[in-house]
């Protein structure tokens, strides 16, 4: 079925008013900033863990951090940039269980799985070196943790990196 070109000019300008995932995914394509979206992302992240307005207590949604990350990489942003947001998701929650204590199994859980699938993805893409000191630096902040988990980000990291093993 092929459509006339006034009627998918239509369909776009519709869906771009209706839809605001359409409307972000066009604007980026005809004008992709790709850094101060990565920021845009960052931000959201980031206001999960260590939220910028007053005493408001941190929230630590997950499932925000997550949404994130898949809305930024629907942009189809180059690799170091989308590796660049999926490890700030993983140093933020890492720095957060480092500043505040011990946290619940399945926080613990979650940022495991999830540094799991950065290290992945930057080594996929070659960027291991690129990104070695922030990763280094997710395994000493859950140095001092509890539940396996600094066992488990430091066997994910040597993983990735024997020689420093």
């Amino acid at each position: 079925m092929s459509m006339p070109k006034e009627e998918i000019i239509g369909m776009v300008l519709e869906m771009y008013d209706a839809r605001k995932e359409a409307k972000e995914y066009l604007e980026f394509y005809a004008n992709p900033d790709e850094d101060g979206k990565l920021e845009e992302y960052k931000k959201i992240i980031t206001e999960e863990f260590y939220p910028s307005r007053g005493r408001q207590e941190p929230k630590t949604r997950f499932s925000v951090c997550r949404k994130a990350v898949s809305d930024y990489k629907k942009l189809k942003p180059s690799p170091d940039k989308l590796a660049d947001l999926m490890l700030c998701y993983v140093e933020n929650a890492c720095q957060f269980t480092y500043d505040y204590g011990d946290m619940w199994e399945q926080y613990y859980t979650s940022v495991e799985n999830n540094f799991e699938k950065t290290m992945a993805f930057i080594a996929k893409n070659n960027m291991l070196e690129h990104f070695k000191p922030r990763l280094r630096q997710c395994m000493e902040w859950a140095s001092p943790c509890g539940w396996g988990f600094a066992d488990t980000i430091g066997d994910i990291f040597y993983e990735y990196f024997p020689e420093d093993d």
